[in-house]
């Protein structure tokens, strides 16, 4: 590209900003296109304005692709360490990191900066692992914002060193924040992460609004079994912040153990926010933007969604990415990378580095394959040879007629298919081909499943997800096989049945860690547990509470309420526990001068999906915990005992009754 180009390319940056929402098509959901301002038409209109127009040089071509997208966005990973352990990005030990040597210096990092801004890049994002530990970022962010035509620098960040460093990182120039934060209860962010800091990450974001940043983007990956419970909280965060929270699809990393049912959709999210808040507002969208925005009226802030996995964006993707070892990334999905430090390391003129990046450009894919499904063979073999689909008929459209039935119907196909060894899906139903490749992983990565064949049959329908990937076995799926749930290995013909009850916990996953549990497919019922628990106060202790003469006040009623309160918090206090809608909760106290002890009962009721014993067990526990509080300074020679639950109704397991 000619130097007089790119000099006009760089004067043009405030015409470019001015009539950039104007000079976008409207998005795909069909959202209005922002008018152009005042300040862009008078621009427009000006005589400087038409000359800019009638004389700019067109786009990079070397950051266009083949189908036509201009890549104007350049995100760069300053380091591969992080302060946190995400369980959905990062394994609890870590990764292997790059030696020191081999990570681009803050020079180099400019340096590539500085090209990819003279080619048309007008917005840059620093990213990591976590960028903000690295010592020099205050550094690159001032070097960043000298280069002229870049219009955004941006950061994502994990909150942690926020606080410390915001202050001097927008007197250097940063002008965009993303903080990711996937919960707003700290118990379980602790969880999710592996490590402490909520109020850290509180602060960060807190500081960013009071340091007049707007918005502050907060990047929330959404998980079933751990977080969708928590969307509608999300939401009120944004009523008094000049927040955009970010609802992102939960995504296949390596070292994630990705599993699309922890994915909750776009959709699904966007129902169940607009039961509660119906008068939801789409707002408008540029042809680039990864995100579809809404926005509850008279709140400061807004909500965005992020559906890289229901409904991909690869067809205006405009991103490019640099690795911290200096990789360029043409799609963060695709494992092509092209080493432009290595070519700047041996010397490689501007001019070389402009082709080289120019070639990997062109090269890019219309849209991304998720790397966990093509990284298993009946997956790649399905989607790179696929037959003529008549040779499906009626056995594919009964297949995909309930998303409920893929692990059955994936099992009779496979059956039909070993011989071969092959899987055939029809390739010219893109969509109903991602629906059944979805299905296929789910299976492989069982290792071990269990079918329910019988809807009559007293075994439960159940995966035992205890085994590694590998060949799935499906013998046991054969029309002849008897009723009732069946335990298939890999090893052929092995079967086992499985009775309703279970020995296997079920808040572990396959490697024995702590995992909730998913009752997305679970029917609702009517649940109803009573737990109990016994305080020994000892005579003086007991006597002063049957009297009412306790200086703290009425234990008994102080007790129930705490024992109410405590109820309908159980998921803040217990990580793994579903947020559940309680439709009663009763506490009740008694006194029995016999064993001089307070006897505790706590009954609680729901129509759901899951049952509420740990509501009335915590209900007893924190009822029992307030009289130990409420009489300690009488004596504390005091005895919590007998916690346990009393009986439960409703759900797949059936009742349970104490003798």
């Amino acid at each position: 590209m000619a130097g007089a180009a790119w000099g006009r390319r760089g004067g043009l940056a405030l015409l470019r900003g001015a009539l950039g929402a104007a000079s976008r098509r409207a998005c795909s959901s069909g959202a209005p296109v922002r008018a152009p301002s005042a300040a862009a038409q008078e621009l427009q209109s000006s005589g400087r304005g038409r000359f800019l127009l009638e004389h700019a040089a067109p786009f990079s071509a070397f950051l266009t692709d083949s189908f036509g997208r201009q890549h104007n966005y350049l995100r760069i990973s300053l380091t591969e360490k992080c302060n946190l352990r995400c369980q959905y990005c990062m394994p609890e030990e870590g990764v292997q990191l790059t030696p020191k040597s081999e990570l681009l210096t803050a020079q180099e990092i400019i340096t590539l900066a500085r090209l990819f801004v003279k080619e048309g890049v007008e917005k840059i994002r620093l990213t990591g692992g976590e960028p903000l530990i690295r010592p020099d970022v205050v550094d690159i962010v001032g070097q960043l914002y000298k280069l002229e035509g870049l219009k955004t620098i941006a950061v994502t960040t994990n909150g942690i060193n926020l606080t410390r460093l915001l202050p001097r990182l927008k007197e250097a120039g940063l002008n965009a924040i993303n903080i990711s934060l996937d919960t707003l209860v700290p118990a379980k962010f602790e969880f999710i992460v592996r490590r402490k800091g909520f109020h850290k990450v509180m602060e960060g974001i807190h500081k960013a609004t009071e340091l007049g940043y707007r918005p502050v983007k907060v990047n929330c990956v959404v998980m079933r079994g751990f977080n969708e419970d928590e969307l509608l909280n999300f939401v009120d965060f944004t009523k008094d912040l000049p927040l955009d929270v970010r609802f992102i699809e939960y995504m296949p990393f390596d070292g994630n153990k990705w599993n699309f049912k922890k994915m909750v959709s776009y959709k699904e999210m966007l129902d169940t926010i607009k039961q509660r808040w119906p008068e939801l507002e789409k707002l408008p969208c540029e042809t680039s933007s990864t995100a579809k925005s809404f926005k509850v009226p008279h709140f400061q802030g807004q909500i965005s969604f992020i559906t890289s996995m229901s409904e991909h964006f690869c067809g205006s993707c405009n991103r490019l990415r640099i690795t911290a070892d200096g990789n360029l990334k043409v799609c963060l999905f695709g494992s092509s990378e092209v080493s432009l430090r290595d070519h700047l390391r041996s010397g490689a003129s501007e001019e070389e580095l402009v082709q080289i990046i120019g070639a990997a450009v062109g090269r890019k894919k219309k849209q991304h394959a998720e790397p966990v499904l093509m990284s298993l063979p009946l997956c790649r073999d399905a989607l790179q040879n696929p037959p003529n689909s008549k040779q499906w008929g009626h056995t594919f459209s009964h297949w995909l007629t309930s998303r409920a039935s893929l692990p059955k119907q994936t099992g009779k196909v496979l059956m039909k298919n070993k011989l071969t060894r092959q899987l055939f899906l029809p390739g010219s139903y893109p969509e109903q081909q991602r629906q059944i490749t979805m299905g296929i992983l789910q299976t492989q990565l069982r290792g071990c499943c269990v079918f329910q064949k019988d809807p009559d049959s007293t075994f439960d329908t159940k995966c035992l997800e205890a085994s590694p990937v590998g060949q799935v076995s499906v013998d046991c799926q054969s029309e002849e096989a008897s009723s009732g749930s069946e335990f298939c290995t890999r090893d052929l013909g092995s079967c086992t049945r499985v009775p309703r009850a279970s020995d296997n916990l079920t808040h572990t996953d396959e490697e024995g860690r702590a995992t909730m549990v998913d009752v997305g497919g679970k029917p609702d019922s009517k649940r109803i547990a009573v737990a109990g628990a016994v305080v020994r106060l000892g005579e003086k202790a007991f006597g002063m509470v049957r009297q009412n003469q306790v200086k703290k006040g009425d234990v008994l009623a102080v007790a129930q309420i705490a024992g109410i309160q405590g109820a309908k918090l159980t998921s803040q206090l217990i990580p793994l526990c579903h947020n559940i809608p309680l439709n009663h909760v009763e506490v009740s106290l008694s006194l029995d001068e016999s064993r001089y002890a307070v006897v505790i009962r706590s009954s609680c009721q729901t129509w759901g999906r899951t049952g509420v014993e740990m509501e009335a067990l915590t209900a007893a526990s924190l009822a029992a915990l307030t009289v130990y509080d409420m009489c300690k300074a009488v004596t504390h020679d005091i005895v919590i005992e007998e916690v346990k639950l009393l009986s439960k109704t409703g759900g797949q397991r059936g009742d349970f009754s104490r003798a």
